[in-house]
């Protein structure tokens, strides 16, 4: 069963990534992905995409991996417990694109697969992944488009799916040392295996093909908006406060480390250029201000 279904999966993921990809450059319009091929000694590798300096994206990396091993990591096996001792194999793709513009958000996505098999007993496995929107200056409707799109995939699969996973999202996504959300969420779910595996395949096959609907259409809209230095500063010093996420909270850069993963696709998600200012205070009234309007989970629809 798990070789023929991790299979499955491994097919849709690089299909996704293909589909992934060709949907940012024709939205950036000269930038083009550059594919670096990687293997890992325990077992598996991947290949990491990475656009730089295009026209619209300053950096933006598209992964796709299927590593396998007999031992988990502890970050995997401290609230799993029943995991030790089973090999295992994991597969994704996960996604971080920075734009230029700062009127166009940061956005995460990804989508993943995890199987722990030991002799004579049931596989262990389920799927995880969703997305969220970080923006600098955030436009309500943008962020309420984002979620209508996110609703809209969940509502196949019942009425309660969007409002857990948008939570899931919201407590997740927060930096406790900021008291503050990463941004204006999305969906996020682990540990998915409460439907059949089939069902659950086809809600991941729905969040991946949902993010380009989610996403590339803000990009169009807010390409062309002028911005000025302050703008661009801004957008900078709010870029740390992604890089404090995800390597303070982030599950995801954690496992990747600890499970001997390739360092350079997993960091990938940084931004390529971030500052740090002491105190910084935006001034009232002010567009930066606005911002902390949306740093806080609410009802978005």
């Amino acid at each position: 069963m798990s070789t023929i279904t991790i299979n499955v999966v491994v097919e849709f993921l690089k299909a996704l990534q293909d589909q992934i990809c060709s949907a940012l450059e024709a939205v950036d319009g000269s930038g083009k992905f550059v594919e670096d091929n990687w293997q890992r000694p325990e077992g598996g590798g991947g290949r990491t995409r990475v656009l730089t300096n295009g026209s619209v994206i300053e950096q933006g990396g598209v992964n796709f991996s299927v590593v396998s091993g007999d031992k988990l990591p502890p970050s995997a096996t401290a609230h799993r417990p029943e995991l030790a001792g089973r090999k295992w194999q994991a597969c994704g793709v996960s996604l971080v694109i920075h734009p230029k513009n700062p009127f166009i958000p940061t956005s995460h996505a990804n989508v993943r697969f995890f199987i722990a098999e030991k002799e004579g007993e049931e596989p262990v496995w389920w799927f995880g992944g969703g997305f969220d929107l970080t923006p600098f200056y955030p436009f309500k409707e943008d962020v309420v488009h984002w979620h209508q799109t996110a609703k809209d995939i969940c509502q196949p699969f019942g009425e309660k799916v969007y409002p857990e996973y948008k939570k899931w999202c919201d407590e997740y996504f927060y930096l406790k040392h900021r008291n503050e959300t990463r941004g204006v969420g999305g969906l996020f779910f682990d540990d998915l295996n409460k439907w059949d595996f089939g069902k659950c395949f086809d809600f991941i096959k729905a969040v991946g093909a949902g993010f380009i609907d989610a996403y590339v259409p803000l990009i169009e809209k807010r390409k062309d908006t002028p911005y000025d230095e302050n703008n661009r500063q801004f957008q900078l010093y709010r870029r740390g406060r992604y890089v404090e996420f995800n390597l303070v909270f982030d599950r995801g850069t954690l496992f990747g480390l600890q499970s001997g993963g390739r360092t350079e696709s997993i960091l990938m998600s940084m931004p390529p250029l971030a500052r740090w200012e002491y105190n910084f205070q935006a001034q009232a009234d002010s567009p930066e201000a606005k911002l902390q309007d949306y740093l806080f989970a609410q009802e978005w629809l």
